[in-house]
């Protein structure tokens, strides 16, 4: 291999990774009957989001009314809206945790259905069967355990990443590279998780699967984060994950080096 490809071949890796999650888009509008299964848990994410964004900055503002000092004094103007910066950026944190926690255990039996469809439509078979009310309940069941389950393997991750970011000298400098990476780890996880699930993949072959294609699997779990970050894109995150990860699978279902 010369040096020029040796050095293109993991951007290329990286970008495709990447491009999934925004290939979804023109897939779901290429075939309108998916978007049934978007639009639902769209709707549901949204109204939760909304309220829950609307109240808590309507409590922030009596709060600041109550114990912010009143005055016409420059600082005191500064002091206020300063506070609301820092209440807008915790409001982003807090979304961004929220909704990969909250909107995906209420999206995950959509979110399975959404995959099982996509993976019908590009290799003509699955898991999917005729749809019933009731086999739709027994699924949802099934789907928002698995979910809490995985959602717990983050909190925790997380948790122990802080405790590891509390500790002094090399601690602050470990948590900077690995907070990042388990994020990315939990999210590439968290989407393909749909296909593998359905497959009997165990979690260790689900990291193998991972870990067998890292720039590929880095390059999408960077789009996903791109999406959760940017404020009202959010929402249409996960579907649009799901539907990259899937597609993902559905070109490399197997586990096979970059």
């Amino acid at each position: 291999m010369s040096p020029v490809a040796a050095v293109l071949q993991p951007v290329a890796s990286f970008s495709r990774g990447f491009a999934y999650v925004f290939r979804a888009p023109h897939f779901l509008l290429k075939h309108p009957r998916l978007l049934r299964f978007v639009a639902i848990p769209f709707s549901i994410n949204l109204v939760v989001f909304s309220l829950a964004v609307y109240f808590g900055l309507d409590l922030f503002t009596l709060l600041l009314d109550q114990y912010l000092p009143q005055g016409d004094a420059w600082y005191l103007a500064v002091l206020y809206y300063l506070a609301w910066v820092v209440a807008g950026l915790l409001t982003t944190v807090v979304v961004f945790f929220g909704f990969t926690v909250v909107g995906n255990l209420l999206a995950s039996p959509f979110n399975e259905l959404l995959s099982e469809r996509i993976e019908l439509l590009v290799k003509g078979v699955g898991d999917a069967g005729p749809f019933t009310l009731t086999g739709f309940v027994a699924e949802s069941g099934r789907a928002m355990l698995i979910e809490l389950k995985k959602q717990l393997f983050f909190i925790v991750g997380m948790f122990l990443l802080l405790l590891l970011n509390l500790m002094p000298g090399f601690g602050p400098l470990v948590y900077a590279v690995l907070a990042p990476l388990f994020t990315l780890f939990f999210l590439v996880i968290e989407y393909l998780s749909f296909v593998l699930m359905r497959k009997q993949v165990s979690f260790r072959q689900q990291r193998q699967y991972v870990f067998s294609r890292p720039l590929l699997m880095a390059g999408f779990g960077c789009a996903v984060f791109c999406l959760l970050a940017i404020p009202l894109l959010q929402f249409f995150c996960i579907p649009l994950a799901v539907s990259g990860a899937t597609l993902l699978w559905c070109d490399f279902p197997h586990l096979e080096k970059d």
